[in-house]
């Protein structure tokens, strides 16, 4: 029989009777998230054919404020190593290909090539603004037309290729709860956000990255992989949309693909995509790996950094496959 200590009880129940209230209080429904598609729009906001959206708030000040974090030279890598395998969550695993090698052979150069399906909840990557349409509309107002089966023709991943850099600032919900992970299905919501910024003693300013740590690659160490379709994942509540936009954040980043799933909201199942790529014009890191950042981010007592990361210049290109990276 295991027992487990009174105080550690407790805080269980604390949070089950926490969690009961805040999915009470933050009940949302498609309706709900249709209004705040409209209150919280970016849209015309840095003229009819921005393309940007909130990469805007990266600014030439905001950047040197973001270089002056450095001040011990230690980068961590915030990219899982690419999936060969697959499995249930990496339907679609990582190919890489020997072209030219050396055993066996007497040519002058080894050659490669890799193929990847990188959207999904396996490789880590970035959304741009042309990768989820809503009522026949794309960010700012541009139709889904645009978007053709040779390209996007706009809000495409290329317009990022000045890369990101700014302050990246992490959000570990596990241990603000005292767990090592998250179970999937577990909602985030802004009371989470707000307790965290009081606890790492940081306050998110606009232009910043959020990244959301939910635990999502310790427990898959621990217990394996698992579909993500059918037994959800952990991450932000609907109602942190708001947080995020109040924030004026620059890019939304996790451990898995930002959303709790399934969301709660009948109609709408990510309602957190939604709202950011549609909605704000807010970009989006999918499937990092916050372990190592989590650690490093404990052992200094600084959960700011900078962070750069450099997308594909992929013309068209809906999204890329790249690794963030933060500095101290």
């Amino acid at each position: 029989m295991v027992r487990i200590a009174p105080f550690v009880l407790m805080l269980m129940i604390t949070f089950v009777v926490q969690d009961l209230g805040a999915q009470d209080k933050h009940k949302m429904t498609k309706a709900d998230v249709e209004k705040q598609i409209e209150e919280l729009s970016n849209w015309g906001r840095w003229g009819k054919d921005d393309q940007l959206g909130t990469l805007n708030l990266i600014t030439p000040e905001k950047r040197v404020q973001a270089a002056q974090l450095v001040k011990k030279g230690i980068s961590v890598s915030l990219a899982r190593d690419v999936e060969k395998e697959k499995a249930l969550d990496n339907p679609s695993p990582f190919k890489h290909e020997m072209l030219n090698f050396g055993r066996g052979t007497t040519g002058p150069w080894a050659t490669d090539q890799f193929t990847i399906d990188y959207h999904g909840f396996a490789h880590t990557h970035m959304d741009s603004l042309c990768h989820l349409f809503y009522k026949g509309k794309l960010y700012n107002g541009f139709s889904r037309d645009k978007v053709g089966p040779q390209a996007a023709e706009v809000l495409s991943i290329r317009n990022a290729k000045q890369g990101i850099f700014t302050r990246g600032i992490l959000f570990d919900v596990p241990a603000l709860r005292g767990v090592r992970y998250l179970e999937p299905g577990t909602p985030i919501y802004p009371e989470d956000l707000d307790a965290w910024e009081k606890h790492a003693n940081v306050k998110v300013t606009s232009g910043d990255v959020v990244f959301i740590c939910t635990g999502r690659w310790a427990r898959r160490e621990l217990v394996g992989p698992w579909s993500v379709d059918k037994d959800g994942a952990a991450g932000l509540h609907a109602s942190c949309a708001r947080w995020l936009k109040d924030r004026d954040i620059a890019m939304l980043g996790s451990d898995g693909a930002s959303d709790v799933v399934p969301s709660g909201i009948e109609g709408i199942d990510f309602p957190v995509h939604l709202l950011t790529l549609h909605a704000m014009g807010i970009h989006i890191f999918d499937n990092c790996d916050l372990q190592a950042l989590s650690q490093t981010a404990e052992k200094l007592k600084q959960w700011e950094f900078l962070l750069t990361a450099s997308p594909l210049a992929v013309p068209g290109g809906t999204g890329s496959p790249l690794n963030p990276i933060a500095t101290y």
